[in-house]
């Protein structure tokens, strides 16, 4: 049974080759990806015994996702063939000053159908260490919001650590209800938060005087971002925030901080150029920081191998993050010449 799970929506990536615009040739790319999934492979390629859970049609497609994460080794033995189709994703990366885009086609999705009692929990969750979800399951439907909701309650009941990448998806909540409304009780019963810029305000209404639009970053008004939020949900004893500079589609800055009992830490910046696929750079620090928080006694070296991981994502095509513990941790050392290895 793995002992690092996670749970959501695996989706078919439909992506322009290169960086070329939506049909500016009659070709995708077609992968598959997805916040919660990327977690899960990631967690697998650093050694840890991970596991998806999730809802996939009985058809090739969902066949053909199951065998993708099979295939990094992930378990998903928990993964309930159910419902008519994949979520589908279509992507447009950008380049310099033009942004990159994302289309979502997910309504009716597997996952968006299922709902309270379709998973029996207990025996879902036996076993497990970890817990990671998103913002972005409870943002599908009602159904999926009161599952997600479902799964977050079980967990802290059997004594399963939850993280929470709050993610916030302006496109997907389409139900009625709003993020706050959804993800404030959600985020109750989480014990590890993890948010970027805007996450915290969007997702759950938590608002300081931080402006996400300049790309100019006030690492003191994150600190008190940190710090209200482990004040207004006393139940999470860390959230990690990543700090973004949105220089260009190509060019970003790129750290993280973190606060837990033992105070506030920023890691180190990195100036990332030339960017080929910045998608699943959340996730690849996500996944980083559970391996983290489990690897290293130190909270700060925690910090700096998920800011490490997820600057590398950024030079790898796809949603999942192709990187080892050993090529996280020569970055962390200052290793980032990029010379080839011989």
């Amino acid at each position: 049974m793995a002992d690092y799970l996670s749970f959501g929506e695996i989706m078919l990536r439909l992506k322009t080759p290169g960086t070329e615009r939506f049909f500016q040739s009659p070709v995708f790319e077609a992968t598959f990806g997805g916040g919660e999934a990327n977690v899960a492979v990631a967690l697998s390629n650093y050694g840890l015994s991970s596991g998806f859970i999730s809802a996939l049609p009985d058809n090739d497609i969902g066949t053909n996702a199951l065998r993708e994460l099979n295939r990094f080794g992930v378990d998903t033995t928990r993964v309930r063939r159910s419902g008519d189709r994949v979520g589908i994703y279509y992507l447009e990366a950008g380049a310099n000053q033009r942004p990159s885009k994302v289309i979502y086609d997910r309504a009716n999705s597997s996952i968006s159908e299922c709902a309270p009692g379709d998973f029996d929990w207990d025996h879902v969750l036996a076993g497990a260490k970890w817990l990671h979800i998103t913002g972005i399951t409870p943002a599908l439907s009602q159904s999926a919001a009161d599952l997600s909701l479902e799964c977050v309650k079980a967990a802290q009941s059997l004594g399963v650590t939850v993280s929470c990448d709050f993610n916030f998806r302006g496109k997907l909540w389409k139900f009625g209800k709003s993020a706050p409304q959804i993800m404030a009780e959600l985020v109750k019963y989480v014990d590890v938060g993890i948010a970027n810029e805007e996450d915290c305000q969007k997702s759950l209404g938590v608002k300081v005087d931080v402006d996400v639009e300049t790309g100019e970053l006030d690492t003191a008004k994150y600190e008190a971002l940190s710090a209200k939020m482990l004040e207004l949900y006393p139940n999470m004893s860390t959230i990690a925030i990543t700090l973004r500079e949105s220089h260009s589609a190509s060019r970003n800055g790129w750290s993280a901080c973190l606060r837990d009992k033992s105070g506030f830490k920023l890691s180190r910046h990195y100036e990332i150029t030339d960017i080929v696929d910045r998608v699943g750079g959340g996730d690849s620090f996500a996944s980083a920081l559970i391996y983290g928080l489990n690897a290293y006694e130190d909270r700060q070296q925690s910090l700096e191998f998920a800011v490490a991981a997820s600057c590398l994502k950024h030079s790898i095509l796809g949603d999942f993050n192709r990187v080892s513990v050993d090529e996280v941790e020569k970055l962390m050392s200052g290793d980032g010449s990029g010379r080839v290895q011989r």
